[in-house]
């Protein structure tokens, strides 16, 4: 088992890592909209937090050796599932013709009061 951490992702904001990797696969924690320089909640809107929090999962992947191809399954826990389409409209631009499996939620409340947090699985 092998801790990963990068400067390119936001720190985590508990006792946890960023990521583990076992074996050849890599569990990424939950990311929300942080800019990762500093450490703070980026201001726009729900397209721009889901884009920030998919690009510090890849920061993340990336730094364990993988790209977003490695990305099996991604888990977004939204605070107002009326963001669906507009979280859906990001997250397919970024993967592209890639579509790892997914879980969408709605949740009561996220750290920081964020409005979007997404994790992942990669087979690297």
């Amino acid at each position: 088992m092998q801790i990963i951490n990068t400067k390119s992702a936001p720190e985590a904001v508990g006792p946890y890592s960023q990521a583990v990797l076992a074996g050849n696969i890599l569990f990424v924690s939950g990311q929300i909209p942080l800019n990762p320089q500093t450490q703070t909640l980026i201001s726009g809107d729900i397209k721009e937090q889901t884009k920030q929090c998919l690009e510090n999962v890849q920061a993340i992947v990336l730094e364990a050796g993988g790209d977003i191809e490695k990305i099996v399954k991604c888990c977004i826990f939204l605070q107002n599932m009326n963001d669906f389409a507009a979280v859906n409209e990001v997250y397919a631009s970024f993967f592209g013709s890639h579509k790892p499996a997914r879980v969408c939620v709605e949740v009561s409340k996220l750290p920081k009061s964020a409005a979007v947090e997404i994790d992942a699985i990669a087979a690297i």
